[in-house]
């Protein structure tokens, strides 16, 4: 809204300083200030808010230090994090923008079903929440309509570079942007792959590269919501270890959408995306506003509103900048806590039903919650966490050159 009052003051008046909300580096630091600023002074209100409701964590018993004094901690959190992102994109962000609607639309759409498993668990005094299969429902349907947006929309394109061409003044490079469904895949010399090349063996099979585009998008989304619901267990893992890859796809949103770095850096060049390092910015700021009341001792917890949300944000930012293939790597954290569970889980009933007594990998999974078992401190855990998160990301940057 900002950004178009002060569009329209500069054009009709030109008031001084009004051209600063034309640079995006002005409105992502603004975005990251406002979130920032509203998480950290309004969360202590929210969190106040959330105790004379009784809006408090039932703590299952799984015999982990500490456990007993987590119970009637307020959550719901996820709240501060929904709000303190989506205020400064509503305010600074150009809201014609369709990477922007879309992130907005997912942002509400996972935090409700968030809130709903949360509501379920808390008023209903279910500890099961809102039963698996509708969050996944709720999954699915969300990467349709991403995975149909991206393929279908006319503004999701990418600049294909074509032949170089004599003008008067010299060689020049003409260009175009087009409807693809590239993507970038790391440690490859020509790191671009298509969906499409899929199905190339099936004649005439072009128009339908979308029957392979959008399932794949759909797991992705599914899968890094999950992952970061599950990584939510110790105070200040999944909003830290977020934070880390928040920013990762911030870098990554800044030069795909800016036509001189994605060159000299020899990336894809993915028009109107820079607009969503603005998002990227105010959800940052949301973040680490957050952690300063969810670091332990947490005051406050972000339940399924925040951690599904938190999930499929990072998705669909990965998705629309034509990062999905370095998610694994990036949210390696998201994996290994993924892939804990189902080797634990298919461990137990594989060695079940050879030897009849089903046999664990690691003391307790989520691989977090082995470390508390071991005796570590969760502080501990949660800091060696984060620095393999910086670790990851670091790497995820590197990919980008080596070829």
């Amino acid at each position: 809204m900002l950004y178009y009052l002060f569009e329209y003051l500069e054009n009709q008046y030109q008031l001084p300083g009004a051209s600063l909300f034309q640079f995006l580096s002005f409105r992502a630091a603004l975005a990251v200030l406002v979130s920032l600023m509203f998480s950290t002074l309004f969360g202590k209100k929210i969190i106040e808010f959330l105790k004379r409701k009784q809006i408090g964590e039932t703590v299952r018993e799984l015999g982990l230090d500490g456990q007993a004094q987590k119970s009637g901690t307020p959550t719901m959190g996820g709240i501060i994090i929904i709000i303190s992102t989506l205020i400064p994109v509503l305010l600074i962000a150009q809201l014609q923008n369709i990477y922007i609607l879309l992130l907005i639309f997912t942002t509400l759409w996972m935090g409700a079903i968030g809130f709903l498993d949360d509501y379920i668990k808390i008023f209903r005094k279910d500890k099961e929440g809102l039963k698996g299969i509708f969050k996944v429902i709720g999954q699915v349907i969300l990467g349709i309509v991403v995975g149909s947006t991206l393929y279908f929309h006319s503004e999701v394109t990418v600049r294909l570079e074509q032949a170089s061409v004599l003008v008067e003044q010299g060689i020049e490079r003409s260009s175009k942007d087009d409807k693809s469904t590239l993507t970038t895949i790391p440690f490859l010399k020509n790191n671009e792959f298509d969906y499409a090349d899929l199905i190339d063996w099936i004649p005439n099979a072009a128009p339908y590269s979308w029957l392979v585009f959008i399932p794949f998008v759909v797991f992705i989304v599914t899968a890094f919501s999950n992952g970061a619901n599950l990584t939510d267990g110790i105070d200040g893992l999944a909003a830290g270890s977020s934070a880390i890859m928040v920013f990762t796809l911030g870098v990554f949103a800044w030069v795909s959408g800016n036509v001189i770095f994605s060159d000299y850096l020899n990336i894809m060049y993915i028009p109107n995306a820079g607009e969503i390092t603005i998002f990227v910015a105010a959800f940052l700021g949301a973040l680490i506003g957050f952690l300063w009341y969810n670091t332990f001792p947490a005051q406050v917890f972000m339940g399924d509103t925040g951690s599904l949300t938190i999930g499929a944000i990072i998705a669909v930012i990965a998705l629309m900048i034509r990062k999905e293939l370095l998610l694994p790597l990036l949210c390696g954290i998201f994996v290994i806590e993924n892939l804990s569970v189902v080797l634990q889980v298919g461990y137990f009933k594989y060695t079940r039903k050879r030897t009849g007594v089903g046999k664990r990998i690691f003391l307790m999974a989520p691989l977090h919650h082995h470390y508390q078992k071991l005796g570590y401190h969760e502080s501990k855990i949660v800091s060696r966490f984060w620095i393999i998160g910086i670790l990851l990301s670091v790497l995820t940057i590197v990919t980008l050159k080596i070829r």
